[in-house]
């Protein structure tokens, strides 16, 4: 960590050296994690570059300095701040220390930030204690319904929400099951569309009786109504019960099978003694610089083990088309549309949050959770790479192999280089 990283404090009238060394100390831990989160950040983006072949994102000062009021009192804290060359937007957000945590005389104001964090609501008094000291009273059972019912609130608004005049380009969708109170397993239908301007968007968290065709039918229906147009390609699981929905209320809309489950899939019907090359034949099909070249990959698994392994080779064969749909879209595009992992990397992490929470969260306020998580996490989404072909996937210009069919040349060189970087 830089030394210019600690901030000095303002001397009071009265000081206690005792406090003031206590205070320096959380200080100091603070600014050491947070540039610990900061290396991580630059880290996972260090091979990324701009136009020029400059480091795409790096270090760019620091936020306004805040306090952060705790039980050792306040403490000034610096956020460091990141520009990205390449304009993609993405930056540096600290989980330790969120916009939205600061010095506050209302301690409702950091009762959602505890709850996300999967604190639940019987040590609240004891979180808060540990933020702010101990003259801090605990939370009165009418605080924490008033917390509960505005996010009932919010969720239910947000279910209405009008989509027109809104393009959708791509849908991921999902069926992801949460436990709630009582061990119950709920379905959460979950759709997640992106824009003309490639913003990835939350558009349905409903709940579903499994993963059933009127289930996701009553979702899209609902979409539809609220503006949501026909997309170009929806990305999902081998769920039945949303692609024959999809073809009565979307049937424009072309499907692509996600590959991380496919892959799962087939390697459940395999022995473990030959998943890890199974699993490298499968991916030599999705990795493909053309759909020829897939094809031949494909024909290979299935000539290598369809005589001992006929129910895995079968379950890849089912779905070959949809699998290889990406090929007609841009080379771009293919790493976020080969897999439903918009979906499944949030929810990884909401998973974790409502599993902490789980005995206190009835289906009603499980829903809720969810959506604040969800909205929070959606924040942080950056934009769909391969910004510039939107326009050509909504005017439905004809791509093969990821290349738009009057682009030669330079847009070739710029395919291999998509490709490498996938």
């Amino acid at each position: 960590m830089r030394e210019d990283t600690t901030i000095p404090f303002r001397s009071p009238a009265f000081r206690d050296e005792l406090s003031d060394l206590v205070r320096e100390g959380a200080q100091r831990i603070i600014c050491q994690a947070v540039e610990a989160e900061l290396g991580a950040f630059l880290e996972e983006h260090a091979g990324e570059h701009d136009a020029q072949g400059r480091r795409a994102v790096v270090r760019n000062g620091y936020l306004p300095s805040r306090e952060v009021l705790t039980g050792v009192g306040p403490v000034e804290v610096q956020v460091p701040r990141t520009r990205d060359r390449s304009g993609s937007g993405r930056r540096f957000r600290s989980e330790l220390l969120p916009p939205y945590l600061k010095k506050t005389n209302r301690v409702e104001a950091v009762i959602p930030w505890l709850y996300l964090k999967g604190v639940s609501t019987n040590d609240f008094g004891e979180a808060l204690r540990a933020l702010f000291g101990e003259s801090v009273g605990g939370l009165s059972p009418a605080s924490i319904a008033r917390l509960k019912e505005g996010w009932d609130c919010e969720y239910a608004e947000w279910r209405k929400r009008a989509w027109h005049g809104e393009e959708f380009v791509y849908l991921w969708v999902d069926g992801i099951y949460l436990n709630v109170r009582s061990g119950e397993r709920r379905c959460l239908l979950v759709v997640v569309g992106c824009d003309a301007r490639g913003r990835k968007r939350f558009l349905a968290l409903e709940p579903g009786f499994r993963e059933s065709k009127e289930s996701w039918k009553a979702v899209l229906l609902s979409l539809r109504d609220r503006g949501v147009k026909a997309a170009k390609l929806a990305v999902g699981d081998g769920s039945l019960g949303f692609w024959s929905a999809l073809a009565e209320v979307y049937p424009e809309t072309r499907a692509q099978r996600c590959w991380v489950h496919k892959t799962a899939n087939v390697l459940d019907k395999m022995p473990k003694s030959v998943q890890g090359e199974a699993k490298s034949m499968l991916h030599e099909m999705w990795g493909a610089d053309t759909r020829a070249h897939a094809q031949g990959a494909f024909e290979r698994f299935c000539a290598t083990w369809e005589a001992k392994y006929p129910k895995a080779v079968e379950c890849l064969a089912k779905d070959q088309d949809e699998l290889f749909a990406f090929y007609d879209f841009p080379a771009g595009h293919w790493r976020s549309i080969r897999t439903t992992n918009p979906i499944e990397s949030t929810f990884a992490t909401i998973r974790l949050r409502t599993a902490k929470t789980r005995n206190c969260l009835s289906e009603k306020s499980a829903l809720s959770l969810v959506h604040q998580l969800a909205m929070s996490a959606e924040k942080r989404w950056g934009p769909l790479r391969g910004l510039r072909h939107l326009a050509d996937v909504i005017t439905d210009v004809r791509f093969i192999n990821g290349v738009n069919e009057n682009e030669t040349g330079r847009e070739a060189a710029e395919l291999k280089t998509a490709i490498h970087n996938i």
